[in-house]
């Protein structure tokens, strides 16, 4: 690769996370207590343990409370939808974060809707989405807020740039287009179905990969100059016995096309821990009556 700038957003990350725990003190001066996020995880998937792992060493390393609920693959529907409600009731909780994917007897849809809106920092809840939707203050799924955060970061003023959001998934790939459309963006949403992907691509100024396909976009996809964000994370054969971790997009072809593109790993990836934080503290904030803490 060549030519492109690196988003490096494991160093964008690290720098909202100081930001957070920063502010962290103020706020345990004026509530009396700790932001608190609350994880719940049902069974032993490996990387859902890794990564609700990690999400309470950072909650604990930004000063904030962490409490992680480890529920055996048994459980019950019935018996989760009583802890989220417990949780939902506990004044010590901002947060609640479900990790997905759940047991198969388990219902996701019903476990979102019952989480408290105003805890749910994963952005998840259909009140959520529809405040997504419909420009009201809400919580966003940290995903794709932390690809705008990028995005602004390096781009500033996104006004009238023309994105390609390649996925339409309600994890990323719709309230990625939402987030963007907030910025006076004109957006397409492509997917498995859409005719010519590589020439609607060409036209684009911003394109966020979101789709699960390592390697697919190419980099004769790339307009040049265009900012590129790849949100992909795919384990492939490095032709040596192992595996190694690769996006949606050719790295080292688009990355001689295009101005700037996030690396995988090191790009988005280090920004949903970061944004999940920061969406807490919001919540916190707003739960104990205070002004939405600034620079975040």
């Amino acid at each position: 690769m060549s030519g492109a700038a690196l988003i490096d957003g494991k160093a964008f990350a690290a720098g909202l996370r100081d930001r957070i725990a920063a502010i962290v003190p103020g706020f345990v001066a004026a509530a009396g207590r700790q932001p608190g996020l609350a994880v719940v995880i049902v069974g032993e998937d490996p990387a859902s343990q890794v990564y609700v792992r990690s999400k309470g060493k950072a909650t604990e390393a930004a000063g904030m409370a962490s409490f992680t609920h480890r529920l055996p693959a048994e459980t019950s529907e019935g018996d989760l939808l009583a802890l989220v409600r417990q949780l939902n009731a506990d004044d010590a909780v901002d947060g609640i974060l479900v990790q997905l994917p759940l047991p198969r007897h388990i219902d996701e849809q019903r476990v979102i809707a019952t989480i408290d809106p105003d805890k749910d920092v994963d952005g998840f809840h259909v009140v959520n989405v529809g405040r997504l939707a419909t420009g009201l203050p809400g919580f966003v799924p940290c995903t794709p807020l932390g690809c705008l955060m990028l995005l602004e970061d390096r781009l500033g003023d996104l006004t009238g740039l023309e994105a390609v959001v390649i996925g339409r998934s309600n994890i990323v790939g719709k309230p990625m287009a939402q987030l963007l459309l907030s910025r006076s963006c004109t957006v397409t949403v492509a997917h498995s179905r859409t005719r010519d992907l590589p020439e609607l691509c060409r036209r684009a100024d911003i394109v966020v990969a979101a789709v699960g396909r390592p390697e697919m976009v190419k980099a004769e996809w790339i307009k040049p100059g265009a900012t590129v964000i790849d949100v992909g994370i795919n384990r492939v054969d490095n032709g040596a016995g192992g595996t190694k971790l690769v996006g949606d997009v050719d790295f080292a072809g688009a990355g001689a096309v295009a101005g700037a593109i996030t690396p995988v790993p090191g790009g988005v990836g280090p920004m949903t821990i970061a944004v999940l934080l920061r969406n807490t503290l919001v919540s916190a904030h707003r739960r104990a009556g205070l002004p939405a803490p600034a620079g975040l």
